[in-house]
């Protein structure tokens, strides 16, 4: 292959990663021109979680692996832990998305995936570019970047990726599908959110067998199979690049809320999340029609952009004063679907469901079957609760899938399925002659879109309204108002949808050229899709960075910093396990985390909860109402932001003590019962059926202090006449927690239903608890030696093409 072929086969891909960039640093101009940052609540509370991490990081140049900062202590596993051996895929992530910020990188990342994805297909560039922006600019994805949640977003951005791997692979160009499969796979574990891997999977689970179908028809067995030892290796490869992620997920996950409960109280877990915590975001089956109309529920909680609706007119004539009124329509008139809440619609795209229903009518059918069973998959995952006849089944039953919450999350299938199926419909399209069936198939795709938009225009349906003891007069308004909204975006899409049907008719006629063809469908995609972006990403969302309040320190805070003595737990009262702005400062008994340990939940639901209630109904502190607090070391509690909103707690048991006496009980049942009526201070439970009962002499005169403090090492001295029983204030974790006591190991026994508890030998002793996992050794260079294998194979496959000429 000479350089002019080189040259004018690379052009095209040259100017489609040029629009991608112009498109990535207009949306974010913020980000690229004025310093700024998106305000995203998620990124914040990551940031808060690892605060103590990354100062210890930074101190020690040291992993912590283990944080005191949140939930009184948990793995770092999921919260800030750099693994050494995955740093060539940070470098090859950092190549690919041209160095650009957070968020900007996402989107970025997913325009050049899902357009290889394409070209990969057979797609020409131009609606392969178009392509691409309906896949990296769709709304769900938009808003998903907005809230913070970045490391789902970028699973999201390779997830194309892979499939373009999988589709090389069996399509027999097997070496390059053996490589882009195992980087993209490695890329995609590496971005660390198993939900969207797992959707994923899903996907490729229909794909093969679809494939297989058909090589069993075509006789093409054979190659079905060499590919698929090609994938496998692949796979291999890719869980080798992350064992050490997957491997600590695994065990994390054991003893987490995705975990098996060891209560039998619990009825509803049994080795994975609670099904109504799982099912509490599940979208309404009449919720799909935003793919096609974006304001079919209002779009976003609380966000309402509108003007003079009725509503607002209707509380003018009625004297409601105009900081009410902006109220009650950012109310009344967001979002007014079944979710808790949302940031904003599932929107697809009307260029996309038109382009869609065309791949139905045009695509080879061995797409067709797959494309379309994916979607219909997806759409019926994400309605949740709302059609439990399939999904509690699937949830009970199908391997793994009791792991994940947010089911509504389950629409990444088909916000990929969708733009690929209408742009390899397209494609097919754009090949046949122009003639009475090709007239009638496009007149079929934009009659169906368009009359079910039409026909949302028509009836504009709106759930019944439930507003309480309000005047008829609001509630006549606000379902005015809603279904004003439902057909304004309805008559919208309609026009995109004449617009972009004119545009192909247009071209199949030969009235326009390539070029302007080419120009117009980009155009149309980007109005389309990112002009409802715009609606709940502006310029609002940007902050300055030395202006990010969230870390701020308040009067309150700097009043508990300037207690200097051994580390000690801060309870914030205002929504204390849904929040970590507390850690980024203090040794935090709460947190925000999807997987905190199971047994520290269950504390929460049995004792912390409604000791945190007693003291707020008491106004006050007091040794019987703060016992399990005490135990867990709770030296302030936090009413406010003010100083005087500071609580001293006088009674909490310190980071360890010599307990008086231990009592056996026989499960864990008996174990968390009985800490309401034990006193923490002098006694401890211990659960005979998995720990020795401890036989020791209590002496009151026995002392027992902390001389050294680490995420991932304690040190204690000890002087006690007798053998005695410490427990100390630390959460038990039986993976990777190692005990010595003089530099001889000893067993760290579970007491109290969280903490350690060790038995002391008389006289003077020290005393020293390491968290030292194997997982993290072996993982990292497991995973350093499983990069650097796919760096080779991506290495040769290029000299072989180059060699070649062609992809090998």
């Amino acid at each position: 292959m000479n350089f002019a072929t080189v040259k004018q086969k690379a052009l095209p891909h040259l100017l489609a990663i040029l629009i991608f960039i112009l498109l990535t640093v207009i949306f974010y101009s913020p980000l690229f021109f004025e310093g700024k940052i998106l305000n995203q609540n998620d990124v914040n509370q990551g940031i808060a979680s690892g605060s103590e991490l990354a100062a210890f990081r930074q101190k020690t140049g040291e992993e912590g692996l283990w944080t005191n900062s949140m939930f009184s202590g948990m793995p770092a596993y999921l919260i800030n832990l750099r693994w050494s051996g995955s740093e060539p895929l940070t470098i090859i992530e950092k190549v690919i998305s041209l160095g650009f910020p957070n968020s900007a990188k996402e989107t970025f990342l997913s325009l050049v995936c899902f357009y290889i994805l394409l070209i990969v297909f057979g797609v020409r560039p131009s609606i392969a570019i178009a392509g691409a922006i309906a896949y990296a600019f769709s709304t769900y994805f938009i808003v998903s970047i907005e809230a913070g949640h970045l490391w789902k977003m970028r699973a999201i951005a390779y997830a194309p990726l892979v499939l373009a791997g999988v589709h090389l692979a069996y399509t027999k160009k097997f070496l390059w599908g053996f490589a882009l499969t195992a980087l993209a796979l490695a890329l995609e574990i590496n971005s660390n959110h198993i939900q969207i891997t797992y959707y994923l999977g899903l996907m490729l689970v229909i794909y093969g067998i679809v494939q297989l179908i058909f090589a069993v028809r075509e006789k093409e067995v054979k190659s079905f199979f060499i590919a698929s030892a090609f994938l496998v290796g692949a796979v291999v490869l890719a869980i080798g690049a992350n064992l050490g992620k997957l491997w600590s997920t695994y065990e994390y996950g054991k003893y987490s809320i995705r975990g098996k409960s060891e209560l039998t109280s619990n009825t509803q877990s049994s080795g994975g999340l609670d099904r109504d915590y799982a099912f509490e975001w599940s979208s309404g089956v009449a919720e799909s029609l935003t793919f096609l109309v974006p304001n079919f529920y209002g779009g976003a909680s609380g966000n309402y952009t509108g003007q003079n609706s009725d509503l607002e007119i209707a509380m003018r004539q009625n004297s409601v004063p105009e900081a009410q009124i902006a109220q009650y329509t950012r109310g009344l008139l967001g979002y007014w679907g079944p979710q808790p809440f949302t940031s904003g619609p599932v929107y697809a795209g009307a260029l996309v469901v038109f382009f869609f229903v065309l791949g139905i009518l045009y695509a080879d059918k061995r797409y067709t079957t797959w494309l379309i069973a994916a979607t219909v998959l997806s759409i019926v995952l994400s309605w949740g609760k709302h059609f439990h006849s399939l999904n509690y089944f699937l949830f009970d039953y199908l391997p793994m899938y009791n792991k994940f919450r947010a089911v509504s999350m389950a629409v990444v299938i088909a916000l990929m399925a969708m733009p690929l199926l209408g742009c390899l419909g397209l494609e097919k399209l754009l090949q046949e002659k122009w003639d009475k069936k090709s007239q009638k198939n496009l007149l079929i795709a934009l009659g169906t879109t368009g009359g079910l938009a039409l026909l949302i225009a028509i009836i504009a349906y709106v759930p019944a309204l439930d507003l309480g003891d309000i005047p008829q007069w609001v509630k006549n308004a606000v379902d005015s108002s809603r279904k004003s909204i439902i057909r304004k975006d309805a008559f919208r899409t309609i026009f995109f949808l004449l617009t972009a049907g004119a545009v192909v008719f247009f071209y199949l006629r030969k009235s326009i050229g390539t070029v302007v063809f080419s120009g117009l469908l980009i155009l149309l995609m980007v109005v389309d899709i990112m002009g409802v972006d715009y609606r709940y990403v502006h310029e609002e969302n940007y902050i300055k960075k030395k202006r990010n309040n969230f870390f701020a320190e308040t009067p309150a805070d700097q009043l508990i910093k300037q207690d200097k003595t051994a580390p000690f737990r801060v309870l914030n009262l205002q929504n204390p396990f849904n929040e970590a702005r507390t850690s980024a400062f203090h040794h935090s008994i709460g947190g925000y985390h999807g997987a905190k340990m199971r047994r520290y939940q269950d504390l929460i639901t049995h004792h912390l909860q409604h000791e945190m209630n007693d003291i707020m109904q008491a106004g006050n502190v007091t040794a019987s109402n703060a016992n399990v607090l005490n135990m867990l070391n709770t030296r302030y509690l936090l009413a406010g932001q003010t100083a005087d909103g500071v609580i001293r707690n006088p009674h909490q048991n310190g980071n360890v003590w010599f307990v008086q006496d231990v009592i056996v009980v026989n499960n864990p049942d008996e174990e968390i019962q009985l800490l309401d009526s034990i006193n923490t201070k002098t006694q401890a439970v211990i659960d005979v059926s998995k720990f020795s009962k401890p036989e020791f002499t209590y002496d009151s005169s026995a002392t027992i202090t902390l001389k050294e403090y680490a995420p991932n090492k304690l040190v204690y001295e000890t002087t006690t006449a007798t053998d005695g029983y410490a427990v100390f204030s630390e959460i038990y974790y039986p993976e990777g927690w190692i005990a010595k006591i003089d530099n001889n190991e000893v067993p760290i026994d579970r007491v109290n239903y969280v903490l350690r508890g060790l038995k002391v030998p008389s006289g003077n002793h020290t005393i020293e608890f390491s968290f030292k996992p194997i997982l993290y050794s072996i993982g990292n260079k497991f995973m350093l030696g499983s990069n650097l294998l796919i760096l080779l194979l991506v290495v040769i496959a290029l000299w072989i093409s180059f060699r070649k000429g062609i992809m090998a």
